[in-house]
């Protein structure tokens, strides 16, 4: 076929054409309306420039009239008028955002229970000022139960119900926010265990998590080192009881997408795992006898982190609690967790291997006598981009982790100093009070952090007022 080419020379640019522009790299993501993830990842590094502070809105509320138990702790504790000891603890212990990001659910230490719209509480953050008072009627629901809470979870089938529990307590209270009451639509208790001396072994709860597709199951971790599954249509008892081989607290728990696998940790640095799809397990669910179940596999963090070399060559690696683990809901197969000591990191469950970790200096090293050893830290998600929002330990803030699962993120065990300047940083926010629990929303990317002084902190993108011309001409 050679010999039927025509050779020509090669052509000249002509002078009068008109130059192509470059493509527009974006002319996918409006003919697709799907937004790649490089592209994504790439748009991220000016998010985690852009979060601050725009909103406080401290816990100053009342019940019947008078200042709420929280409202009153908090008060007192400023004041140096704390009967119960030098520290009191007051603050938020969880947050949770609905399926939808339109309502926020908020528990803290002195018995609390708060449901926000969300909406509303943003555009208070507007205000600026320092004799600015929320308006209180706007509150969907304020309840005093009276009682230490420390979680709050929404029922994903059920976006009226939430679900709280307390580690001085071994039961599960579901308020229904329909119903302007403060008792719970429905207890769930756990059997009381005796000992062999027949002694009452105490068992609070210190996590709760529903299933995405059923509401009739509910999980909830125990201070004895077990998992309790309640069917509500069977009755107030537990049906299922997952152990392990110690009794040590479990802090946190997670179900994967499918809900056939249940991760919990706590005390120790052990993550444990069941499956609930196999062998005995699975009969269980159609039983009516409460049964017993071991962990498929435990995994000792201490262990894992000590086969990255770089760490232990610099760190001595002991085994520390767990406050919180979780899923990224952007890569289902990455596991986070977060330590007592406020080092972070990310598991992955399909190697069973540590990609990820983030090391904060310790406090001692800035001389700083104040931690939040006291409180269980709760980090969470953003819905996008595996960026992972923890409260700092020893500072004012939130640190914004890139736990991307590539080697390009700074985190990642096998990050090269060479990618420094291609690679985007982890962010940090100051913030104006310490933080114990935080909420991603699941749509828009803001973050609400619970403080340790009762506090809501409302953290996203800075607002400008436009002003008309004059901010024209400023920009010229």
């Amino acid at each position: 076929m050679d010999k039927y080419v025509v050779q020509t020379e090669a052509s000249q640019p002509n002078p009068n054409s008109i130059p192509r522009r470059p493509r527009w790299k974006r002319a996918a993501i409006q003919v697709n309306g799907r937004i790649e993830s490089k592209y994504r990842r790439d748009l991220c590094g000016l998010l985690l420039q852009s979060y601050a502070e725009i909103g406080v809105f401290p816990h100053l509320y009342h019940a019947d009239g008078v200042p709420c138990p929280t409202h009153r702790d908090r008060v007192m504790s400023f004041a140096g008028l704390d009967v119960e000891g030098s520290f009191r603890r007051h603050g938020v212990s969880a947050l949770d955002f609905d399926k939808q990001g339109i309502y926020l659910a908020s528990v803290t230490r002195s018995g609390c229970l708060m449901v926000h719209d969300f909406e509303s509480l943003y555009c208070q953050s507007n205000v600026i000022s320092p004799w600015f008072n929320e308006d209180e009627a706007k509150h969907l629901l304020h309840i005093s139960t009276r009682r230490q809470l420390d979680s709050v979870r929404w029922n994903p089938s059920n976006q009226d119900e939430v679900a709280c529990t307390s580690m001085k307590s071994s039961e599960i209270f579901i308020y229904d926010i329909g119903y302007v009451s403060s008792k719970p639509v429905e207890v769930l208790r756990k059997k009381p265990a005796l000992t062999i001396h027949g002694v009452d072994v105490h068992k609070g709860l210190s996590d709760v998590a529903f299933t995405s597709s059923d509401d009739s199951r509910i999980f909830a971790s125990d201070t004895y080192g077990s998992i309790n599954l309640w069917d509500r249509r069977r009755g107030p008892f537990p049906s299922v009881e997952l152990t392990t081989n110690s009794h040590n607290a479990l802090n946190s728990i997670e179900l994967n997408t499918e809900n056939q696998i249940v991760y919990g940790a706590g005390n120790q640095g052990i993550i444990h795992m069941w499956d609930l799809r196999g062998g005995r397990a699975s009969a269980a669910f159609q039983s009516h006898k409460e049964a017993y179940h071991p962990p498929l596999a435990s995994l000792k963090l201490s262990m894992m982190l000590e086969k990255i070399e770089s760490l232990k060559a610099q760190s001595d690696i002991v085994p520390k609690d767990i406050h919180s683990i979780s899923l990224d809901p952007s890569c289902a197969y990455s596991l986070a967790f977060h330590l007592e000591d406020g080092w972070s990191g990310m598991l992955d469950i399909r190697s069973l291997e540590v990609t990820h970790i983030h090391c904060p200096p310790p406090a001692w090293l800035d001389s700083s006598l104040t931690s939040n050893f006291s409180y269980l830290r709760k980090p969470a998600w953003l819905s996008t981009s595996s960026i992972y929002v923890v409260g700092s330990s020893t500072d004012k803030g939130i640190h914004l982790l890139d736990f991307y699962p590539d080697a390009r993120s700074p985190c990642h065990v096998d990050f090269s100093e060479d990618r420094l300047k291609s690679s985007r940083q982890n962010g940090f926010v100051p913030l104006s009070e310490d933080v114990a629990a935080c909420a991603a929303h699941p749509c828009n990317g803001f973050v609400v952090a619970g403080t340790k002084q009762a506090s809501l902190l409302v953290i996203s993108q800075r607002k400008k007022v436009w002003q008309g011309e004059e901010d024209l001409k400023d920009s010229d």
